[in-house]
This record gives structure tokens, C-alpha cells and sequence, in this order.
């Protein structure tokens, strides 16, 4: 394999970035602008947005330190894989799935929403004591523009 097809393979062809505030708020503006951005590159963004809603609102309600944002992004790389990042300020706080939440239960579904959406999801430690939650979902097949071979 040439050293361009590895590169190739790991750049993202579309990105999107942007640091939001650590609360309800900011994580509601955090799936409008993904479901904007997946719109606007003609993507349907029904289970990615569902993905940033959860991992948002897990940001805001688990990893939130006063004083600090929390970052949304998104790559969409050429074999159709899109990967959703959301890195907030708690990297002492791991998310773990949970035990089936009881029915009656207000939370404890978000991860497993997650899970159920994305083909794999993990977290890494981030900067200054921070974590990244991420996602991959694999989008409806169609080439990109420019990368067909």
C-alpha cells in the first residue's frame, strides 16, 4: 500500500469543530449544529444527531467542571465512517455501559442509545485532564465528491 493511500484512509475528507458551553443549552446546540453540518455536506443525520444528543448531554451532566466548554466534532472520512467526538472537561469520570435501566428509570439509557447507533464507541484521555467520548457510525453508502477512483 502506498504511503498516499494510508493517508488517504485516515484524513478525514469533511470536518467540523466547535467549542460550546457545559450546559443544557450547549448540548442542545450541539446536535442542531451537527444535524446543520450533516445536512449541509447532503448527509442524512437522524442517527448522528441522536449520537451528539447523548454524548452532549453526558458532557453537560457528567463531565462538566464550572468555568469550562466542552467540544464537539465531527469527521467524515472516505469510507463513509463518521466520527463523532465530544471531549469535556472530566477525565476522572470514565462512561461505562450500564446495567439495563428499569423502566420506569429517567436516565441510564443514553450510552446504550449510543451503542446501539454506532458500529464501536470508546473514550481517550484528553488535554488538561479531559476526556473524549467517541462514535463511529458508517453513513448510507455513496461516493464522495472527488475520491472516486
Amino acid at each position: 500500500m502506498s504511503q498516499k493511500s494510508l493517508t488517504e484512509i485516515s484524513t478525514p475528507v469533511r470536518h467540523f469543530a466547535i467549542q460550546l458551553s457545559a450546559t443544557r443549552r450547549g448540548a442542545r446546540l450541539a446536535r442542531l449544529l451537527a444535524e446543520r453540518q450533516l445536512d449541509e455536506w447532503g448527509e442524512a443525520y437522524d442517527a448522528a444527531g441522536q449520537v451528539v444528543a447523548e454524548l452532549a448531554s453526558n458532557a453537560v451532566l457528567h463531565g462538566r467542571v464550572p468555568g469550562r466548554d466542552f467540544r464537539l466534532a465531527l469527521r467524515l472520512h472516505a469510507d463513509r465512517t463518521l466520527r463523532i467526538e465530544v471531549t469535556d472537561a472530566r477525565g476522572d469520570r470514565i462512561p461505562r455501559l450500564p446495567e439495563p435501566a428499569a423502566d420506569d428509570a429517567e436516565t441510564g439509557r443514553g450510552l446504550r442509545i449510543v451503542a446501539a447507533y454506532a458500529q464501536r464507541w470508546g473514550v481517550v484521555e484528553a488535554t488538561a485532564h479531559g476526556k473524549t467520548v467517541w462514535a463511529e457510525l458508517v453513513l448510507a453508502g455513496r461516493d464522495l465528491p472527488g475520491l472516486a477512483d
